[in-house]
């Protein structure tokens, strides 16, 4: 027991809590260092950087055959990266998708995936691959001592830390990942503007981020549609490195049909025709006739939407299905990488560039310093053989004498050790009368090269005119005309609904006992149909059956529907409470249509009111919405609707039979609430019940009204109303005999 205790007590205890820290913290930078983030040198993350170098091991260059891809996987898992073979081979696999990589780093043989699906490839064991040629960029420089090597995670072996890369592929191909707290989303650019822009830096160190800007316009997706987002907010992202970029695709009309011709990047063609389709059985496309897709061989990308007449307006559909499908698709950037330091950091356009530049330049200086030692060498070397050849008799002499040549050659012709081995490694073939001349020539054309590297690693401008002239190079070898091209274009807007709808005349009718249903045409008499046991017409509005249809209840509560979804008049309709709730002892009384511009005045029997717009009536709450406040025991009146843009006065009657008349100017708009006081009633009147407002009309010049006294009715035109008009809030005239007792109001009809 006591060895055991022992035994635990020699170990080095830790609170959990920092145990747990320290761990976390551990897996979060091996995920963002070495998983999730690329490096700014080469812009690759460490798998790919892997992949890459395991198949420049295996000699698949741009001009070998094709290998199985299994080959590489089995490659880059044995030897360099000890994950999945699933990962591995899926990050293989993007690398090879022309549609997911602007500069593809591996040459794909087989089927690796489509646009419809980018993750419908095939397994390792069908599918072979090699490296495409821009893929040299990475590794030309690999054996010239530019890069750190450390041991693979064996130690059996050695791995570039980093890809001596001859152009910014950070940018080119850009990256996406999401790591511990942090994310990426570097999209990819045009190879010829990146280069330019980075000529502009090394000529002009001090170039903003908007002198940048005129080379690099935005990023460049592999897919010909349009990137739409505008220069200011371009520039904004470029400068902050966060931001978003938006895409639009492309389309012609084709005899009447619409043909998209291009898509944004990574979108599915055949999810745009689902998101379409959804629409149509939906009824909410009603536009749009047939669907296809025509893609093939020959045109990668091409969807057919069929309108259902000429009369459609396409730029209107189209902006439309912008808003509401795939076809407009938002990117969001986040230029987030492993700088030159080792650590993750967000960057704007100059100092990514700069940081980048600063990599090459060390890269191009460390390849310099490497060959100027290997010339160094061969020059030390090719003195020892001279001196060999010029003391030919006496070297064999020594060499066939001496137990030991090798001293006594340094010791003899003042030689170090390493021309020494060199002299004894000369073969026989070596000692023609020639060979004096060759080793003098090769010693010329070295001295003449380590002149010129010396020069340039002395000479900083000459450094950067030499990166400018490879950049310069590269982009004429590799470079290609921008693909995503650059459009102004105003924001997509999804129809209302209404505009969706057929646009045809029709009648709402409601009940007494609140039930209700939509006639086709605005000629039907609602007094005429027929009511279940019990119930009877209640009221009436003329709309169109892509408007919202208002329903007013009893407490001032405004509900709405779309007309088109109510039922047909052949049937007695349904009640409203299955639809909206109604307060504690409510019940609907008016029904309201027209567009939400129209305006119209909203009053209580106590006599105030207000002007609103039908618009701030609707609501899509069950509940419904408050609108208008009812003094004491009040209710609300027919609500007047204001039909003309000439009418400008307001006619309001009690029961009692007093008439006002006033300016339509006197009246306040409001959105909601009680309203001003429209006619005068004495309180007492009020509050007893004896007398109310009973209804008002809004009229023009031009119109007459008519006041009810049950069958009765008089007509008031232009003349007699003079005699009733006045100010707002006044008593008003009482009007003749035998209309005591007015129940209601109205425009008279032509």
């Amino acid at each position: 027991m006591s060895e055991i205790t022992q035994s635990f007590t020699e170990h080095e205890q830790v609170p959990l809590r920092e145990y747990a820290e320290k761990a976390y913290l551990d897996y979060s930078m091996y995920v963002v260092l070495d998983r999730a983030l690329p490096h700014i040198g080469d812009g690759l993350k460490p798998v790919q950087r892997r992949i890459i170098y395991a198949m420049s091991e295996l000699g698949l260059s741009a001009t070998s055959k094709h290998k199985k891809s299994a080959r590489t996987v089995g490659d880059v898992l044995g030897k360099f990266h000890p994950h999945g073979d699933s990962a591995c081979y899926e990050a293989m696999v993007l690398m090879a998708q022309p549609f997911s990589y602007r500069y593809p780093l591996i040459d794909g043989q087989g089927n690796f995936g489509s646009p419809d699906d980018p993750k419908s490839f095939a397994a390792m064991r069908y599918t072979e691959s090699r490296m495409s040629p821009y893929a040299k960029t990475l590794l030309t420089e690999l054996a010239m001592g530019t890069v750190e090597w450390a041991p693979n995670f064996d130690g059996t072996l050695k791995e570039p830390e980093l890809l001596p890369a001859r152009l910014p592929n950070i940018l080119l191909n850009g990256s996406a990942g999401i790591a511990v707290g942090m994310a990426t989303n570097i999209p990819p650019h045009n190879l010829r503007e990146v280069v330019t822009a980075c000529l502009r830096l090394l000529e002009e160190p001090k170039a903003t981020v908007s002198d940048l800007c005129e080379h690099i316009k935005a990023p460049d997706f592999p897919t010909d549609a349009e990137i739409i987002t505008s220069p200011e907010e371009l520039l904004k992202m470029y400068e902050t490195g966060y931001g978003s970029v938006k895409m639009r695709a492309v389309w012609e009309e084709e005899n009447g049909d619409i043909v998209v011709t291009a898509l944004p990047h990574q979108v599915s063609p055949a999810k745009v025709l689902e998101q379409i389709a959804q629409q149509m059985q939906a009824k909410k496309l009603p536009m749009v006739e047939d669907l296809r897709d025509e893609s093939d061989h020959e045109n990668p990308t091409r969807l057919v939407i069929v309108p259902r007449s000429n009369r459609v307006d396409v730029e209107q559909l189209l902006n439309h299905l912008f808003a509401t499908t795939d076809l407009e698709h938002n990117y969001r950037v986040n230029l987030n990488i492993i700088g030159n330091n080792g650590k993750p950091q967000l960057l704007d356009l100059r100092s990514l560039l700069k940081q980048w530049l600063k990599f090459r330049l060390d890269t191009v200086t460390r390849r310099l310093e490497y060959r100027l030692d290997q010339v160094v060498d061969r020059l030390h070397i090719l003195t020892g053989l001279l001196i060999a050849f010029l003391n030919i008799d006496e070297v064999i002499h020594i060499i066939r004498t001496e137990d030991k040549p090798k001293p006594v050659l340094m010791s003899h012709f003042e030689i170090t050790g390493t021309q020494a081995e060199a002299v004894l490694d000369l073969k026989l073939r070596n000692l023609a009368r020639l060979e004096e001349t060759k080793i003098r020539a090769e010693q010329e054309e070295l001295e003449e090269e380590r002149k010129k590297i010396e020069i340039t690693l002395g000479s900083k401008q000459r450094l950067k005119t030499l990166v400018k002239n490879e950049l310069t190079a590269d982009a004429e070898k590799y470079g290609d005309a921008r693909r995503s091209r650059l459009t102004s274009r105003e924001a997509a807007r999804a129809l209302k609904e209404e505009d969706l709808i057929p646009s045809e005349p029709c009648t709402i009718v409601l009940s007494k006992s609140g039930w209700v249903r939509a006639a086709k045409g605005h000629e039907i008499d609602a007094t005429t149909l027929n009511y279940k046991a019990g119930d009877e017409y209640q009221h009436a509005a003329r709309g169109r059956s892509n408007q919202q249809t208002v329903f007013l209840d009893s407490s001032g509560r405004a509900y709405a529907l779309t007309a088109h979804t109510l039922p047909s008049a052949r049937s007695l309709g349904e009640p409203l409470t299955s639809r909206f709730t109604l307060p504690e002892g409510g019940y609907f009384q008016y029904v309201i249509a027209g567009d939400a511009q129209q305006k119209l005045v909203l009053a209580s029997s106590f006599g105030y009111g207000f002007v609103t717009e039908t618009g701030n009536l609707h609501s899509r709450m069950k509940a419904g919405k408050a609108m208008l406040s009812l003094p004491g025991d009040s209710s609300p009146v027919e609500p007047a609707v204001i039909s003309s843009a000439t009418a400008d006065t307001v006619v309001c009657v009690t029961s009692d039979g007093y008439l006002l008349a006033f300016p339509l100017e006197m009246l306040p708009a409001l959105s909601k609430g009680k309203g001003n006081k429209l006619i005068n009633i004495p309180p007492k009147r009020l509050k007893s019940g004896e007398e109310h407002m009973v209804g008002l009309a809004v009229i023009s010049e031009s119109d007459e009204v008519l006041v009810w006294a049950g069958q009765r009715y008089m007509r008031i035109g232009k003349k007699d109303l003079e005699h009733f008009r006045g100010e707002r809030a006044k008593r008003g005239h009482k009007l003749p005999r035998g209309f005591q007792r007015v129940t209601r109001i109205e425009v008279a009809e032509d």
